[in-house]
């Protein structure tokens, strides 16, 4: 073996190196498809979480929230408040209802949506339904 790194050695590790780091990406990607009905829990998904996601989305909560993680760092996470708020729909109906409350010294607080009964029905019976899906832990402290 010669001492000189030549163009086939270098084409050989790049072929060899695509091939392996792609069928680990395959792999990877049928175990999470494969996990996923398991964690999701999409047999939940109902009419009342279907419109509690299209609330969500429609008035930008995740501008300020994050849901699992994802989102803007501005306010709480959502992701466990069904659990903060006692396993009730009805305190986080209560909170959103209550809103705007300000005080709190450097934030802005939360707009008053003026949502119906039956969106506010929807958004607690979607976060009820994000607190059920298993995150692996997250957040990782209750107050998210």
């Amino acid at each position: 073996m010669s001492g000189a790194f030549t163009k086939t050695m270098a084409r050989n590790i790049f072929y060899g190196g695509s091939a392996f780091f792609i069928f680990i990406f395959i792999a990877l990607t049928f175990d999470t498809v494969g996990a996923l009905p398991e964690r999701d829990h999409r047999e939940n998904i109902n009419e009342q979480v279907i419109l509690g996601k299209r609330v969500w989305e429609n008035n930008n909560c995740v501008g300020c929230h994050t849901l699992m993680g994802e989102g803007a760092y501005f306010a709480p996470e959502l992701a466990n408040v069904y659990n903060r708020f006692g396993n009730s729909k009805e305190a986080i109906i209560g909170f959103i209802k209550s809103r705007p409350v300000d005080g709190i010294p450097g934030r802005r607080s939360m707009p008053q949506f003026n949502l119906s009964d039956e969106e506010l029905e929807g958004v607690a019976e979607f976060l009820k339904w994000t607190s059920e899906v298993d995150d692996a832990n997250w957040p990782p402290n209750i107050q998210g």
